[in-house]
């Protein structure tokens, strides 16, 4: 069955005649007529029962039509899908969990003003995977630091970060082999933090000793509080912690003290959600909790930096 002939056989059924079904149609009668006698040899059943000039719905008839009205329908949901722009349904977005926790409240707050019509469903990864989530299809966009997994990714800059290190403050940066100072507090392989971190220990020839790899910046945050070791975090997440003063905060150097977060999403699909989210952050228009956070913002080399690393 074409869903042109369910489209006859539904426009006779409700005008109840040929007739006034080819006016409806803007057809001859003998071409409704036609169709409606090939769509029964189709089926091989009567659609109809005859009486005088008039046509009633046969028992089949009368179960087909409500079929028909069903696919009918769906078909102009599908084409309406296809062909508006309009924002809505589900959008998938990919996070680290650092922004998800602190930047994209007020943003998704924003959006959803925006675009009411949308449904946002969050997860949370490091950097490599939700690369592959969006190679996958898993999600529709993410949030997530540099680098981004190579592959056929559009961008821009979300979020500048300023970086930091941070310890408890009984623990010395250059601390003996054995000594908290050679400990790393970082999330799993794959988060852009931890391969900072490993820089930076390299950069001051010391060898990590262990790595205690956490879920979630909390964590991370209690644990360099009682002095278990060194954690390199973006500034606004310490900012958080409701006891900063057990906590020592050291600057890193110019070239070093800057990331960006980028909004990533597929080449060549341009659904009409994942253009609402990018017209957020386009321009510099997203909220943000801070003025630092401002899309597109420059760093400068020596900005914000009292003690250096």
């Amino acid at each position: 069955m074409e869903l042109s002939d369910l489209h006859i056989f539904r426009t006779v059924a409700r005008e109840g005649g040929v007739t006034r079904a080819a006016e409806k149609l803007n057809r001859v009668q003998s071409n409704v007529t036609t169709r409606v006698r090939q769509l029964e040899e189709k089926l091989g059943v009567d659609l109809f029962l005859r009486q005088g000039r008039g046509l009633i719905l046969s028992p089949a008839g009368k179960t087909l039509l409500a079929y028909a009205d069903r696919m009918l329908d769906l078909a102009a949901e599908a084409r309406n899908a296809v062909t508006d722009r309009a924002p809505r349904g589900l959008l998938r977005i990919g996070s680290m969990e650092s922004a998800a926790a602190i930047r994209l409240p007020t943003a998704l707050s924003e959006f959803n003003r925006r675009f009411p019509d949308v449904t946002v469903e969050l997860r949370t990864g490091n950097t490599l995977q939700l690369g592959n989530a969006l190679l996958s299809g898993e999600i529709d966009a993410a949030f997530a630091g540099e680098p981004l997994p190579d592959g056929p990714f559009n961008t821009l800059t979300a979020y500048i970060e300023d970086l930091v290190i941070v310890t408890a403050k009984t623990v010395p940066l250059d601390g003996p082999p054995g000594s908290p100072s050679r400990v790393m507090l970082a999330f799993e392989h794959g988060c852009p933090h931890r391969m900072r971190l490993e820089d930076w220990f390299e950069s001051r020839g010391i060898m990590a000793e262990r790595i205690v790899e956490m879920g979630s910046w909390h964590a991370i945050l209690g644990c360099a509080a009682v002095g278990m070791g060194v954690a390199l975090l973006p500034r606004i997440v310490v900012e958080t912690i409701p006891d900063r003063a057990a906590l020592q905060i050291h600057d890193l150097p110019p070239n070093k003290n800057r990331a960006r977060t980028l909004l990533a999403w597929r080449k060549g699909i341009t659904s009409p959600n994942v253009e609402a989210l990018v017209s957020l952050y386009e321009g510099g228009t997203a909220p943000t909790l801070k003025p630092s956070a401002r899309p597109g913002l420059q760093s400068r080399a020596g900005e914000d930096t009292t003690s250096r690393l």
